[in-house]
């Protein structure tokens, strides 16, 4: 049955990730009952393990259950267990998604298996050939989002243009910044600094459908001279996983440093509040996931680790994703790429 305008419901694969499916189901409640019945939830998954850690009813009342029996494991082939699983809770969350019956969706279980069944399934936006990922990094400025974050290991020059395009809408209609600014991830300024595929992708983006500011180098991200940094999955992916390295090693080294005595125990907490605040930028769980930018649809995937708090917080960012209409504002971007460049 296909769900009305005026309800917005977002799906939730309940068996993905490593804590499933009691954190996802925790984080579902919590993102309900925050939500106040602007939105339901739907969980896919094993009906009965998860109506028996749902618990009460009422407190439950805008969360419904698709019952999908089967997994996707993390080791296993994403595209040929997509192709073959059909009652996979995340094949069936994406197959309600392009029917209509919910509005977005969440998942925190194979990465590759989110997006291979989100490109099939809801299939890409006409005119981009490969969908991405997007996280955001914090900077002096505000928040930058480096995109590919992984989605794709190997990228044309044209790829990196559309990769582009969709950060820039994203980030212009979740962030609200008029015109971002978009740099391409470089190992210098200049336009000859590169490999092929980046030099030629400069030179692309000189009349792309974005402010493009030119090459900037890693220590630019922190910086924030850009809105978007565009690079390929690749490199992004080691940029990410080392970003979710830093909030541990700090605390490591705080932890070590208020060992070696009073006054510097004294100075670590006089600083933990700040400190603190300063960390939390860098944690997944306040991003909650990354959106899969380029599909037909919303879909926000998670990390594998993912808490209730990052659950609830991915929830949110797909409302937000939805209400705001990312994917068709994408959508519209590409097709007026595509006029500008065929005149």
């Amino acid at each position: 049955m296909l769900v009305s305008e005026a309800t917005l419901v977002i799906g939730v694969d309940a068996m993905g990730g490593d804590y499933a499916p009691e954190a996802i189901i925790e984080g579902a409640i919590a993102a309900v009952t925050e939500g106040g019945g602007e939105f339901q939830v739907r969980l896919f998954g094993d009906e009965a393990r998860i109506q028996t850690l749902l618990g009460d009813p009422a407190s439950t009342k805008d969360i419904s259950i698709v019952h999908a029996p089967d997994t996707i494991g993390m080791h296993e082939s994403a595209t040929a267990a997509v192709k073959t699983k059909r009652d996979a809770s995340v094949v069936r969350m994406l197959e309600s998604h392009r029917d209509g019956e919910v509005h977005g969706c969440v998942g925190a279980g194979n990465t590759g298996a989110m997006m291979a069944a989100a490109t099939l399934i809801l299939g890409r936006i006409a005119g981009i050939a490969r969908p991405t990922i997007g996280t955001f990094f914090p900077s002096e400025r505000g928040r930058v989002l480096v995109v590919d974050a992984g989605a794709n290991v190997d990228s044309t020059p044209r790829h990196l243009v559309q990769f582009g395009v969709m950060g820039a809408v994203f980030v212009g209609m979740m962030l609200g910044i008029e015109r971002p600014a978009v740099g391409l991830l470089s190992v210098g300024e200049e336009e000859s600094k590169g490999n092929e595929a980046v030099v030629e992708a400069h030179r692309l983006m000189k009349n792309a459908p974005f402010r493009f500011v030119g090459n900037v180098e890693g220590r630019d991200i922190l910086k924030g001279k850009a809105d978007v940094v565009v690079c390929d999955g690749f490199i992004g992916n080691i940029l990410l996983k080392f970003a979710e390295s830093v909030p541990l090693f700090l605390k490591t080294k705080l932890r070590h440093a208020a060992g070696k005595g009073l006054w510097n125990r004294l100075a670590v907490g006089l600083a933990s509040g700040t400190l603190r605040n300063i960390m939390r930028e860098w944690d997944y769980q306040e991003h909650g996931g990354v959106p899969l930018l380029g599909v037909n649809g919303v879909a926000i995937i998670g990390h594998g680790r993912s808490t209730p708090k990052a659950v609830r917080n991915m929830i949110f960012k797909a409302r937000e994703m939805i209400d705001r209409r990312v994917s068709e504002h994408i959508a519209a971007s590409v097709r007026s790429f595509q006029t500008a460049a065929e005149t």
